[in-house]
């Protein structure tokens, strides 16, 4: 095969390295001097590796120290918050206690501010069951008792009060007497 250089450039020569010879003692030398190189590596990467684990030994115990102290902090953290809790509790207890407390007085205010405001009416006995209240009592005329249901529902405590029965007390002879059953349920709080 024949090759033409139509680009007229000239062909590059091949240049030849010089060549090196040495002496078997300067081998020896050299193979000693990259021996010692390789193992004072070696030696330098194990002092910086050991010097790492020593570090992080030191670290890890730090570490276990403030673990251990934590983990009293966090004993005593979960002590007052129990503590913290039985404390809401009990004052939610309270609260509840005083709201209960004022409840009957409330309720025997508004009854009895609305019987001495109606005319001819007398209690003879109130029960609370919690969510409705019933009131015996006698009355004059079928008039009074129609006004205290009236007067009742005017003073806002009850939501729905109810004539349970009312009837004429044929016991007493000398004048006419109506005696009467209420049951008055309480507004929601």
């Amino acid at each position: 095969m024949i090759r033409i250089n139509l680009l007229g450039t000239p062909k590059a020569k091949a240049r030849h390295l010089p060549k090196i010879t040495m002496s078997a003692p300067s081998l020896r030398m050299l193979s000693i001097l990259l021996i010692a190189i390789a193992f004072g590596g070696v030696y330098f990467l194990y002092w910086r590796a050991q010097k790492q684990h020593e570090k992080i030994q030191v670290e890890l115990s730090d570490a276990d120290k403030q673990l251990r102290a934590l983990a009293g902090v966090k004993a005593a953290f979960t002590q007052k918050q129990k503590e913290v809790d039985a404390l809401k509790q009990k004052f939610t207890i309270i609260d509840q206690l005083r709201a209960n407390q004022s409840g009957p007085v409330q309720l025997l205010n508004a009854i009895t501010q609305t019987v001495n405001s109606t005319d001819a009416v007398w209690l003879i006995k109130m029960s609370d069951d919690g969510k409705s209240v019933s009131v015996d009592g006698t009355a004059l005329s079928t008039t009074a008792v129609a006004n205290l249901i009236s007067n009742l529902k005017k003073a806002g405590y009850f939501k729905n009060i109810e004539l349970k029965e009312t009837f004429q007390d044929d016991t007493v002879k000398e004048y006419q007497a109506f005696t009467f059953t209420l049951v008055c349920e309480k507004q929601p709080s």
